[in-house]
């Protein structure tokens, strides 16, 4: 058959792979018109409607309702603009469902009871602005009213979740978590303890210039004992300890004595709450970072150490 040649209905089918009933059907809403029909009414198609049902098809495939596709293989509008228009509410579907299998995934993993499954799912639709909203609320009950104010600012951005515009669905399972987390007071508790200690060394330290934090310290030392494997209750652990509780008697003002080992085995607990440590691995999840180091076994090393000699 050449270019001019007619097609039926039934020859168009073989040639597109379409049924004769879709054909029709595309037919009777003006998206492939017959060419001619002949006296028996019987309809007839040119070469073109070869072209437009392929691309009708492919559109469909893609999701696209019949008026729009009529449009476009009209010419009423263009295939890059619908194209776009399509892309984006793809975009907000796949969101969607990527909230949904965070939540059920979270559920099956969490065994979660209907009250908690609703929380999540709130806490999982949340606009940005809510989101924002959620964290300031955590940042103020753990900063808030703390002086100096202006030297937390890094540490505030550091303990701020940026979920991305198209998250992945574990993204979206460590933020719901890490959300659950900010709002238990018994998590902001322990957060804002942390930090009034830091406050209370960082207000020291400005009249002696800047200063490490005690924890940062303990790490340092700690960490190549516990990799060679030294006893924290040992003669030779002795030299480690007395370096960092030197440290944190000159950092807070206070003499190198019972008292003051007593104060920074506290410190290092608290520093060393497993929830701490849950909120910085989901916080790195959230914001694509790498995960972070445990120093849990670092902690319990140093806090070892120092009851031995308390």
């Amino acid at each position: 058959m050449d270019g001019d040649t007619l097609y039926s209905i039934g020859e168009l089918a073989r040639r597109t792979g379409l049924t004769v009933k879709t054909i029709r059907f595309y037919s009777d809403h003006g998206i492939v018109a017959p060419t001619d029909r002949n006296p028996a009414g019987y309809r007839f198609y040119g070469i073109d409607a070869v072209a437009r049902l392929d691309l009708v098809r492919t559109l469909r495939e893609l999701g696209l309702d019949l008026q729009t596709i009529r449009k476009v293989v009209d010419r009423e509008l263009s295939l890059p603009e619908v194209a776009a228009a399509h892309a984006e509410v793809l975009a907000v579907q796949i969101r969607v469902l990527r909230l949904r299998r965070a939540v059920l995934t979270a559920v099956a993993e969490r065994g979660a009871t209907p009250e908690e499954t609703e929380l999540m799912h709130r806490l999982a639709q949340l606009s940005e602005d809510e989101r924002r909203r959620l964290i300031v609320d955590f940042l103020d009950a753990v900063f808030g009213g703390l002086d100096p104010a202006p030297a937390f600012a890094g540490v505030m951005r550091s303990m701020t979740p940026e979920l991305p515009d198209n998250p992945e669905a574990e993204q979206v399972q460590a933020w719901v978590e890490l959300a659950e987390m900010s709002m238990d007071p018994g998590f902001r508790a322990v957060v804002r303890r942390m930090v009034e200690d830091l406050a209370a060394e960082q207000t020291r330290s400005d009249t002696m210039g800047p200063r490490r934090d005690i924890a940062a310290v303990v790490r340092d030392q700690a960490g190549p004992a516990l990799t060679v494997g030294i006893d924290p209750a040992s003669p030779q652990a002795d030299p480690i300890v007395a370096e960092f509780t030197a440290y944190y008697a000159r950092l807070i003002g206070d003499p190198n004595d019972v008292g003051l080992r007593r104060r920074l085995v506290a410190r290092l607990e608290s520093v060393n709450d497993p929830r701490r440590e849950r909120y910085l691995q989901l916080l790195a999840v959230v914001n694509g970072w790498p995960a972070p180091e445990s120093l849990a076994p670092v902690f319990d090393w140093s806090v070892r150490a120092l009851r031995h000699r308390t």
